[in-house]
């Protein structure tokens, strides 16, 4: 297991977004890895509360998506506005 989940009490899918209504968590998958690293970039790699954020994208999103958006972001040819 990852090193954030210690007990299956620890695993969780991502709660419910009213700005997300549909079925479809594609956008919602998006805006939450955006969402991470602006918050990270903001406030640091240490705060704490920019990890509800990567809970959520890595419960939604595939992991072909965030290697590809990773290594978009170290090659500087992300679209995202972090």
């Amino acid at each position: 297991m990852p090193e954030s989940i210690k007990s299956a009490a620890d695993i969780k899918t991502a709660p419910f977004d009213p700005r997300f209504p549909n079925q479809n968590q594609t956008r919602h998958c998006y805006q939450s890895y955006v969402d991470f690293h602006r918050c990270q970039k903001v406030r640091g790699e240490t705060y704490e509360p920019c990890n509800y954020f990567k809970r959520v994208y890595k419960s939604l999103c595939p992991n072909e998506w965030v290697d590809k958006w990773d290594t978009q972001r170290s090659e500087g040819s992300f679209a995202g506005r972090i």
